[in-house]
């Protein structure tokens, strides 16, 4: 009985599959193949097709020249990078330069952890609410004052890797988007679009007939 059951579970699952109608052509490549002007170039195609939207979402990568690139502007890209790469040696550098001094000092009680040198925090402690006795402390960490002229390099990189990330996020997107519009205005002179009325007497019917050509 269980195997008869079996075999006709598995006729139906047969029967479902092979009535499911097959898919034609290549599943990999969906996008249809459009006619385009015969002096058109590989780059006027890929600057009518780059998408905005694409270079709006490469903005959450900062990487200086990200969006020149995908706008086709390697040149451009390269400066920006070599630019944002000075931008970091300049923070790096001024890290270097700079020098623990010790603790800050505070107005609050000061809580210490782990005492040891390598290994110690210290946080202030400020109160925020009471309740008879007993107070309520926020815990703020404490950090080391600093010493040394690298204060400038540091501020010096991080302007400069900041301008740099925006001058590639503001000027790209314009670009992508003036390449976008010059490729379809050029083109889009060219097109010639005709209009002939079509009359059948024998059908008694009327229509128009359009044609598009380059």
């Amino acid at each position: 009985m269980k195997n008869n059951k079996c075999l006709t579970f598995i006729f139906f699952l047969t029967t479902l599959i092979m009535g499911q109608p097959i898919p034609q052509g290549d599943i990999l490549s969906e996008t249809p193949l459009y006619p385009v002007p015969a002096d058109m170039t590989f780059e006027e195609y890929q600057d009518m097709n780059r998408r905005l939207t694409i270079g709006l979402a490469l903005s959450s990568v900062p990487i200086p020249g990200i969006i020149h690139q995908y706008a086709g502007e390697e040149k451009t890209a390269k400066k920006l990078r070599m630019i944002g790469i000075g931008g970091l040696v300049s923070i790096l550098t001024g890290s270097a330069m700079l020098k623990e001094k010790g603790w800050k000092e505070s107005s609050y009680d000061i809580m210490i952890l782990n005492e040891d040198q390598e290994n110690e925090k210290r946080f202030e402690k400020i109160p925020v609410n009471q309740f008879g006795d007993d107070i309520g402390y926020k815990l703020v960490p404490l950090g080391k004052e600093s010493e040394g002229s690298g204060g400038g390099l540091i501020l010096l990189g991080a302007v400069v890797l900041a301008c740099d990330v925006l001058y590639d996020w503001f000027h790209g997107w314009k670009t992508i988007v003036h390449k976008r519009d010059a490729v379809r205005f050029k083109y889009g002179q060219q097109l010639q679009v005709s209009v002939l009325p079509e009359i059948d007497f024998l059908s008694q019917s009327a229509g128009l007939e359009f044609s598009l050509n380059f």
